[in-house]
């Protein structure tokens, strides 16, 4: 049989009996609210002696109904007085979470060492791999070929179609928008100019860069930082395998050196689609296109595009594992530095960039 709690008003005595708990309540929780309804904390006489159990449920109820005071005149034990003293110390309303100013200097300041703390992090990684390099040169045994190959072959070969794709679609655009113009100006023999120089120097490279930041360079990461997840780079570390030379060195040597040729091969692609848009719109024969170029574009911009591709490739492979031996072992961590991974990679490419023509500027440039 069920101790189910009651309540019984008589002349100015109001007496609570029985077990006032939230399961007990439950079933007549409305009579009980109804009971209480209007019931004078002050000119009352409140009789809790009987109760059996008092859970914190009824205490909040009963202090509701007290308004927030204690009883003239209460008879109550000990314990069931002490639940009900801790309801009444808690305050009537919750004190709201201060809000977080952003302060720019704080931000900016810690924004700039963050930046400084992954800068110095990616330096270290380089030396690392100086190191590395330079034992591997006098132990040829421990090279490791076959990871150096599989990386080659995951950021290189599987790569190829969305670069063509991508790049034989900007060439198309490329010259269909530098047709408009020219035509209008009666200069169309220059879209072999605008062409050439545009997709072998700055976007065939930089194209190229960022479609493998987002895909080879985000899954560098990635199987970086499962590998930390799941401490597999602790078990090389236990195992005495050295974790630079067979999860770093073959990812930063194998996107360095497929780099190039997917910019050889993406603005090969987006100049044949050049052409293509050029025959259509300007009735320029490709014969005429393929003996233009290499007039209108010297050689040294070949060679300009081919060094971005090799450069761009050592930052991101360098980008993408400092990030990905930076993954604490929760899968929040992984997401963040996958992210930031591509993000900086990105930018850093763009920087490289930067710098590429500012210092190549009087180099490859045709003299009128």
């Amino acid at each position: 049989m069920s101790d189910a709690p009651r309540l019984h008003v008589e002349s100015g005595r109001v007496v609570l009996s029985g077990a006032w708990t939230l399961a007990e309540m439950l079933p007549m929780l409305e009579s009980l609210q109804a009971g209480l309804a209007g019931l004078s904390a002050a000119e009352r006489h409140w009789d809790l002696v009987a109760l059996t159990r008092l859970d914190s449920a009824a205490a909040v109820l009963l202090w509701r109904t007290w308004h927030g005071a204690w009883p003239a005149r209460l008879d109550i034990g000990d314990v069931h007085r002490q639940v009900i003293a801790r309801v009444a110390e808690l305050p009537q309303e919750m004190p709201l979470l201060p809000v977080a100013r952003v302060h720019l200097p704080e931000f900016l300041g810690r924004l700039l060492l963050k930046a400084a703390a992954n800068l110095r992090g990616m330096i270290a990684l380089y030396g690392q791999l100086l190191l590395d390099c330079r034992y591997l040169a006098s132990h040829p045994r421990d090279i490791p070929w076959r990871e150096f190959t599989a990386n080659v072959y995951k950021a290189g070969m599987l790569a190829l179609p969305v670069t063509a794709l991508v790049g034989f679609l900007i060439g198309v655009t490329i010259s269909y928008l530098s047709a408009l113009q020219l035509k209008s100006f009666g200069a169309d023999l220059f879209i072999v100019n605008i062409l050439g120089i545009s997709v072998i120097r700055e976007l065939g490279p930089v194209l190229v860069a960022v479609l493998v930041a987002g895909r080879s360079g985000s899954a560098m990461t990635a199987q970086i930082g499962v590998m930390r997840v799941t401490e597999e780079i602790d078990a090389l570390s236990t195992m005495g395998i050295s974790r630079s030379i067979r999860v770093v060195l073959p990812k930063v040597v194998g996107l360095t050196v497929a780099m190039p040729l997917l910019v050889l091969w993406t603005s090969a692609v987006a100049l044949l689609g050049g052409m293509l848009a050029a025959l259509l719109q300007l009735d320029l024969s490709l014969v005429y296109f393929l003996d233009n170029l290499p007039r209108a574009v010297p050689v040294a911009n070949l060679l300009i595009g081919l060094g971005k591709g090799l450069v761009f490739g050592f930052v991101i492979a360098l980008v993408a594992c400092h990030f990905g031996l930076h993954v604490k072992p929760n899968t929040e961590s992984l997401s963040a530095n996958t992210t930031s991974a591509v993000v900086t990679a990105i930018t850093s490419v763009i920087l490289v960039d930067a710098i590429f023509a500012i210092f190549t500027r009087q180099i490859g440039v045709p003299q009128l």
